[in-house]
């Protein structure tokens, strides 16, 4: 038996342990290199919490532009913030693609929709303003995960809030969703109860229900034993009716991976837990690829492409 195969258990757990008692995350950030050109404190609305940190690839850029990803963290729509996630903006931005790691406000101070309306046009923005950024318009990703999964999810599948801002989801080269709730009414989660106004929830507010023809192509990924949602209702549901729906659906379950360290693993010292970044890196390269020749330098490289496993249906409830 290898060493890596001793240790793995335990250091997993530690991960766990690191980013369950570091909350900011910042011990994380502490240890990432830095890959990216930041511009920070981007407003995108007149809110303070409506602002976005951009890290730019601090390679060559592309002649069409660089791939972008606005990104949206998780914490049950009642706490996060963007600072916490440099090391999501850093790791993609390693992989020579763009990221927008953007805040929104937040429960008690806002309710469902609001912080979709926020997410929206943050997102509206990525989508405006992307030439003038160095990156390209038409390979333009959203991604979230946990409750920013939800948000990708809703703002990837129910045009209303991108219409809202004068754009579309068709605009969009595709979304990916980590450890996302979109199917989770009636809500477990206690946290989470008044964010959807429990027991009256708002009609039209899953995402499963708008998976449909037409959709942008589709990255989840989910831990296999997720405690805090459900990936059989929730993961693997949604990738069954968007794949009966045409929509191509990339799909991974990380057996290894926590909750909370299916984001972590985007770090250096957690890529051991799960090959996410990989992943979501080749997702964005092969959905959208450069279509002239580029020049770029200082790139990590990929993986290659990986088999995804056929979802499994469940019907617990998933709770966020």
């Amino acid at each position: 038996m290898s060493l890596k195969t001793l240790l793995f258990p335990l250091l997993t757990v530690a991960g766990a342990a690191l980013m369950v008692a570091c909350a900011p995350m910042t011990a994380l950030n502490a240890v990432v290199p830095k890959r990216s050109q930041l511009t920070a404190d981007v407003a995108y609305g007149g809110n303070p919490r409506q602002k976005l940190d951009i890290y730019r690839p601090a390679a060559t850029a592309p002649r069409v532009g660089y791939p972008m990803v606005v990104f949206f963290y998780g914490g049950s729509w009642n706490s996060g913030d963007r600072a916490d996630y440099k090391f999501v903006g850093e790791a993609l931005a390693s992989r020579g693609v763009m990221t927008l790691v953007a805040d929104y406000r937040l429960y008690p101070e806002v309710t469902y929709p609001d912080f979709l309306e926020d997410s929206a046009r943050a997102l509206a923005y990525g989508l405006r303003e992307a030439e003038a950024l160095g990156a390209d318009p038409a390979r333009v990703f959203v991604m979230g995960h946990s409750a920013g999964g939800y948000n990708a999810a809703m703002l990837a599948l129910d045009s209303r809030w991108l219409n809202g801002q004068g754009q579309d989801p068709k605009q969009l080269a595709g979304w990916i969703g980590l450890a996302g709730p979109y199917d989770f009414y009636p809500i477990v989660n206690p946290d989470a109860k008044p964010v959807f106004h429990h027991p009256d929830y708002p009609p039209n507010s899953q995402p499963i229900d708008f998976a449909k023809a037409g959709s942008p192509p589709t990255f989840i990924g989910a831990a296999k034993d997720d405690k805090l949602v459900n990936p059989q209702r929730n993961a693997a549901q949604m990738v069954a009716k968007l794949r009966a729906a045409q929509v191509p659906v990339s799909y991974e379950v990380y057996p290894h991976a926590s909750h909370i360290t299916l984001a972590g693993a985007f770090a250096w010292p957690l890529r051991f837990i799960a090959p996410v970044l990989d992943d979501v890196a080749g997702f964005v390269e092969k959905t959208a690829p450069r279509t002239r020749p580029t020049a770029m330098t200082s790139i990590e490289s990929t993986s290659p492409a990986r088999a995804y496993p056929a979802p499994t249906l469940a019907g617990t409830n998933g709770a966020r």
